[in-house]
């Protein structure tokens, strides 16, 4: 199969949407199919043996200076019909992948487009809340023009559907669990992320730091909790904030990390935390469990469909300090309670493969294209 893949976000940036379209372009190269990647500023020109055309594009300033504001031209969508795809599959389509609808709209194409992202609760953590209604009239057009929709989590699929976007399907989760195991655990991370304090307990995040992810909630727990290590792994616009809210507590910031020290982190922590409200799925929460370490997650968007609460991880309600040091507390006390988490995390995590996740979006990429073959676009 031929699949002209356009993406708002790719290497070098690191999250998890890059995450899912690095691992399936992966997959797809070990299972002989073809994929031309469109992406925004300064990615390889190959990944996985496959091209990546690079998109002209601005960084999104002031609000969000990570992410890249894809610049499409017509030639994007003559190289595309020069590759003549099989099927076109716009990730998350905001900027450069609402081109990407619309070009395959233009010439015929099937297409298939997936949900990472809820973009109007973004907005409205980047203090742009008089365009969340725009962004979802924006998103839910844009999806509607594609005859499968793809989200990420049982709780997204319902929270697509609900805001009026048809054709939804679920695309099942996956994890890395040869880099992320219990084994990657080291005494140096451990004394990196507890600055130098090895013996005290250790509750970790990773993540992008910025508005959306509520990371301001972990804060009354840290200084109600100083018996505890708290770490934040990661970077974006909300750094400098967050290090100063941060000061003079047990937090230590590591800024991004990548390959076998991301690895390390995760496995060396004893609890995950995730206050995120706005994840379609949680990637971090997945490699966490794939490490082995029980997650503390905010019962929002798609943290419980990671885990049964109780069982490999606990659940939150949102925003609430309380609650997260109760269950906080309750798992630093019990170590035994903790180990049993972790092992159950890293099963649960086992059963969740690349392979399956990519032969899934397979044959929704074939049921795009039987769709559109046989008259049921929408674009008709």
């Amino acid at each position: 199969m031929r699949i002209a893949m356009f993406t708002e976000v790719f290497l070098p940036k690191i999250d998890g949407v890059v995450t899912r379209v690095l691992r399936t372009l992966d997959e797809l190269a070990k299972l002989g199919h073809e994929v031309l990647v469109f992406a925004p500023g300064e990615p390889p020109p190959q990944y996985a043996g496959f091209e990546v055309v690079r998109v002209r594009s601005l960084p999104f300033k002031p609000w969000y200076p990570e992410v890249r504001v894809g610049l499409p031209t017509p030639k994007i969508a003559e190289q595309m019909i020069e590759f003549k795809p099989d099927v076109v599959h716009a990730v998350n389509p905001a900027w450069l992948a609402a081109f990407g609808v619309l070009s395959a709209e233009h010439r015929d194409k099937p297409l298939l487009a997936s949900y990472h992202t809820q973009l109007a609760s973004y907005v409205q953590n980047l203090h742009l809340s008089a365009l969340s209604r725009f962004a979802d009239w924006w998103t839910r057009n844009l999806h509607n023009r594609a005859e499968v929709n793809l989200c990420t989590s049982p709780q997204m699929v319902s929270a697509a559907v609900a805001s009026g976007v048809r054709r939804v399907e679920l695309w099942p989760k996956a994890v890395d669990t040869t880099t992320y195991r219990p084994q990657a655990r080291t005494r140096r991370m451990r004394r990196r992320l507890t600055d130098d304090h090895p013996e005290a307990h250790l509750a970790v995040y990773v993540g992008r730091l910025s508005n959306e992810k509520n990371l301001d909630d972990l804060l009354e727990p840290v200084h109600r909790m100083p018996q505890v290590r708290f770490a934040l792994v990661g970077s974006g616009p909300a750094s400098d904030r967050l290090r100063s809210l941060f000061a003079g507590t047990q937090t230590v910031f590591t800024g991004y990390l990548t390959g076998h020290e991301l690895a390390e982190a995760y496995a060396s922590a004893d609890v995950f935390l995730f206050p995120s409200t706005t994840e379609t799925l949680g990637f971090a929460g997945l490699e966490a469990m794939a490490s082995g370490v029980p997650v503390i997650g905010a019962d929002a968007g798609g943290i419980p469909y990671l885990f049964t609460d109780g069982v490999e991880g606990v659940l939150f309600p949102p925003h609430d300090a309380d609650q997260i040091v109760a269950h906080l507390t309750r798992l630093i006390a019990d170590p035994e309670l903790r180990k049993r988490m972790g092992t159950a995390a890293r099963a649960e995590a086992e059963r969740h493969s690349w392979r399956a996740s990519t032969q899934a979006l397979l044959s929704y990429y074939e049921l795009a294209i039987a769709r559109h073959g046989t008259g049921q676009s929408p674009r008709r």
